[in-house]
C-alpha cells in the first residue's frame, strides 16, 4: 500500500468512490439474504402454525371432555380441588423461586 503521502487527492476520492460502490452491492446483497432468510422463516412458522391448529382442532373435543370431567369432579369434592390447587400452586411459587 502506498504511503499517504504520495497518495493525491483524485487518487483517495477514486478509492473513496470504489469503497462506496463496493458497499453498496454488499449492502444489496445482505438485504437480499437477509429478505430471503425472513421469507423462509415466516413460511416455516406458517406450517408450524397450521400443523398445531389442525392437531389442535382433532383434540379439542376429547379436551373438552376432559375439561368438563375435572369440573364435575371438583364440584362433587370441593375441598379435594382446593387441597389440589393449592398444590400446583406451591410446586410453581417453588419453581419459580429456586430459579432466583
Amino acid at each position: 500500500m502506498a504511503s499517504l503521502s504520495t497518495l493525491s487527492d483524485l487518487d483517495l476520492e477514486k478509492q473513496v468512490a470504489t469503497l462506496s460502490r463496493e458497499l453498496a452491492a454488499l449492502r444489496k446483497a445482505v438485504a437480499k439474504r437477509g429478505g430471503a432468510y425472513y421469507e423462509d422463516g415466516r413460511d416455516a412458522a406458517s406450517d408450524y402454525y397450521s400443523e398445531l391448529a389442525g392437531r389442535l382442532t382433532d383434540a379439542l373435543p376429547a379436551i373438552r371432555n376432559k375439561g368438563r370431567a375435572i369440573e364435575r369432579t371438583a364440584r362433587d369434592h370441593p375441598a379435594t380441588a382446593a387441597a389440589v390447587g393449592l398444590v400446583v400452586v406451591g410446586l410453581i411459587a417453588s419453581l419459580v423461586l429456586s430459579r432466583r
